[in-house]
């Protein structure tokens, strides 16, 4: 199955769609255009802005969810904002933290607290 994202007029996504495959094929290739314009006579929108995106990161650097935003310069979605103290790296493609996140062991897992600026450990059960 393959996924594809909707747009509206600022590039935000508004909804994602799945497509069968066999939608996509032209001359036994897939086609990202060929989902596109199938979503296009699916929803009689000639006009509607559909990109592909990737379940599995693949490419377009995450899955596009609803109110992400889709750089069509860099040709990737932008996850949502998770904090508000959070910071876009172009570099690493991705939101930081004000505080960089410590090494910890496997079984310690950590989590943001928005309201004292920090990390804090949360020890995962494991099973034997």
């Amino acid at each position: 199955m393959a996924h594809f994202a909707e747009l509206n007029e600022n590039n935000i996504v508004t909804a994602v769609y799945v497509v069968a495959n066999e939608e996509l094929l032209d001359n036994g290739i897939e086609s990202e255009q060929k989902g596109i314009d199938f979503l296009k006579n699916v929803f009689n929108n000639p006009d509607g802005k559909y990109v592909q995106t990737s379940y599995n990161n693949k490419f377009r650097n995450v899955y596009a969810s609803i109110g992400s935003y889709y750089n069509e310069v860099r040709d990737i979605f932008i996850p949502l904002k998770p904090y508000a103290s959070w910071v876009w790296d172009e570099q690493q493609v991705k939101w930081i933290a004000p505080v960089p996140k410590p090494k910890v062991a496997d079984n310690v897992h950590l989590i943001w607290d928005e309201m004292t600026q920090s990390w804090f450990q949360r020890i995962m059960e494991t099973t034997a």
